[in-house]
């Protein structure tokens, strides 16, 4: 049985000397898959105990915070999941606060709105995330001691007094601290309000991080605060790592990964409610197939590893993978995968199927690149990149031959099995891999540096097919691939597209050379930055720099050589006696100096 994130729970949240409890905390322990593509999650708020609103507060922000993380895409990061959600409440918060209180904020909301500290923990996978944001405290208890990752955000007005100067509700904008560490089973974490840690000696924390019952060491810091003289509520959250899971995809794909292969299909066979069409694609790692859906009457394509592969888990997990994506990725311009029809008894994936050619038989089917046409494609390639990172998923494969243009010349992004996906990272990381995968030609020049695929690195490979488009080659020629250092890398020049195609404006030519620079941090930031320069000149692009003509054109070089050779042999048989040089008269040291005749060296003596 694989091992899966494990943890034991105790919390405990009392008013105190106080006559309401303004704190308010929860946490969530998922099944199945959310477990591991989420984690757990734990909570603590604290309103504002100025604000009558201070209990309302505490409760939606833990409330929304808990039940938004987990609807939050499967494919993001925890920091972006949890970092969007909070921000999300700070500014339905903010909103409330000014539409009762008018324009007096944030002064008035101190007093009369939905202000709150929030602090938030997620486990997943090996690590630990931290969201912070006022005067609450996270602690973690592991072999190594005992650290606070959090620190409060207090101005301190003297006397003893102190405002809170960060918390949600108050501003529009919110800064969220972010922290992430690693942990082992065993590892402890503690969750307190300020009316707790501000009481309570550490040697009371530890004792509870080494207590079996954790509802009971909750309880008794609880009452340990209220003995040492805490007046504020007090709350106490405490969560163990019993156990973590494997690293692996497996995590993610499910039941499906005990699964045996698909076997090899023919047309005319049924397959698990498929009738096979044709074989569409026989490779070496995997066979595609056209079928038809019996249930619904629609074409998909089956994608089943080869014979070959058939025993390797790895390759069954990308496949798998792959439609995965495809599922999670809503775009016009990116393959999708139908909804699951039944359960499966093999491994495969299924997808929409997609008329048409690849991008690189479009290409070559035409004698003369069209820059309108050119423009229109890599419009829409981009738009299905920018859905893919939108959901922090990098292709890492962008090629033209994973780009499939129908009829109407829509163009569709394909091929997944070189993808990184964010949250799945956090899980099983696997982006060194699968930078490796990608094709040389297409692939940005800092992965074969040993760098991790990013935005910019999908950028390059679209500069690069735009490139390709336009002129049927490679913007640094085939050097590119072999320069695995940055000092051969640093060698390299790009090629002006106008150079091989003169169609190509010079304003246009500068764009291209942005998204291709060996710098990723010289290429634009946004994609439609990039799109937008291909369709208009940018003036503060500086044009591409033109190649030394030796460069350019060696043969002319070698022409113009041959050609003044030519001219001084030609002079030297029309006029022998002009190119003789003067008969030499002897030397001081006695000795005959050697005389040059027509080229050849000779000794003589007197």
């Amino acid at each position: 049985m694989r091992a899966q994130l494990g943890v034991s729970l105790g919390q405990c949240s009392w008013a105190g000397e106080k006559s309401e409890n303004q704190d308010f905390c929860d946490a969530r322990v998922p099944e199945g898959s959310a477990l591991a593509l989420k984690g757990v999650a734990l909570a603590l708020a604290d309103g504002i105990s100025t604000s009558a609103l201070g209990r309302e507060a505490a409760e939606v922000a833990v409330a929304s915070f808990l039940t938004d993380y987990f609807a939050t895409c499967e494919a993001w990061s925890v920091r972006t999941s949890a970092q969007r959600v909070i921000a999300a409440i700070n500014s339905w918060m903010h909103a409330r606060n000014r539409q009762r209180q008018g324009p007096g904020l944030p002064e008035d909301a101190r007093e009369k709105g939905l202000v709150c500290t929030l602090s938030a923990l997620v486990l997943k996978g090996r690590s630990a995330y931290v969201f912070h944001v006022g005067d609450a405290r996270i602690a973690h208890f592991s072999e190594d001691g005992f650290t606070v990752l959090t620190e409060a955000h207090r101005l301190e007005l003297g006397g003893g007094e102190s405002l809170l100067a960060r918390a949600v509700g108050i501003d529009h904008r919110l800064a969220i601290d972010h922290a992430q560490v690693s942990v082992r089973a065993g590892d402890v974490f503690i969750l307190t309000s300020d009316g707790v840690h501000d009481h309570v000696p550490g040697s009371a924390f530890l004792a509870a991080a080494r207590s079996a019952d954790l509802d009971r060491a909750a309880r008794e810091l609880c009452a340990a605060a209220i003995a040492a003289g805490s007046a504020d509520n007090v709350t106490v959250q405490i969560v163990r790592i019993e156990s973590l899971p494997d690293s692996d995809l497996d995590d993610v794909i499910g039941e499906e990964r005990a699964l045996p292969p698909a076997p090899a299909l023919m047309a005319g066979q049924d397959f698990e409610g498929f009738s096979i069409l044709r074989t569409l694609h026989a490779g070496h790692r995997s066979h595609v197939y056209l079928a038809r859906d019996r249930a619904s009457g629609g074409r998909v394509v089956l994608k089943a590893p080869a014979r070959e592969w058939a025993g390797d888990p790895h390759e069954r997990q990308r496949l798998m993978l792959e439609e995965w994506v495809a599922r999670r990725v809503r775009s016009g311009h990116v393959l999708a995968a139908p909804q699951s029809g039944g359960e499966r008894r093999h491994a495969y994936a299924v997808f929409d199927y997609l008329p048409g050619q690849t991008l690189e038989e479009w290409a070559y089917a035409r004698r003369e690149p069209d820059l309108v046409a050119v423009r229109a494609l890599i419009k829409q390639i981009a738009s299905g990149l920018l859905a893919l990172h939108r959901r922090e998923i990098l292709h890492g494969d962008l090629r033209p031959a994973n780009v499939i243009v129908d009829g109407e010349e829509i163009a569709r992004i394909i091929d997944f099995g070189s993808a990184v996906v964010a949250g799945i990272e956090e899980i099983a990381p696997r982006a060194q891999d699968a930078a490796y995968a990608g094709t040389m030609q297409f692939t940005a020049p800092e992965i074969w540096l040993g760098a991790l695929p990013t935005r910019a690195s999908d950028l390059w490979s679209l500069g690069a097919i735009a490139y390709f488009l336009l002129t049927r080659s490679l913007p640094y020629g085939p050097r590119l691939c072999g320069a695995r250092t940055r000092a051969a890398q640093r060698a390299l020049r790009y090629i002006p597209a106008s150079e091989i195609n003169p169609e190509v404006p010079a304003w246009m030519d500068a764009a291209l050379a942005r998204a291709l620079a060996l710098d990723p941090g010289a290429r634009y930031a946004e994609l439609s930055e990039f799109t937008y320069d291909l369709t208009r000149p940018n003036p503060s692009l500086p044009a591409a720099a033109a190649r030394p003509l030796h460069v350019r054109k060696p043969e002319r070089v070698w022409q113009a050589a041959s050609a003044v050779l030519a001219i001084a042999l030609a002079v030297s048989l029309l006029f022998p006696r002009a190119a003789m040089p003067e008969r030499p008269q002897g030397s001081a040291t006695g000795r005959a100096p050697q005389a040059v005749y027509a080229g050849e060296a000779i000794g003589r003596t007197e």
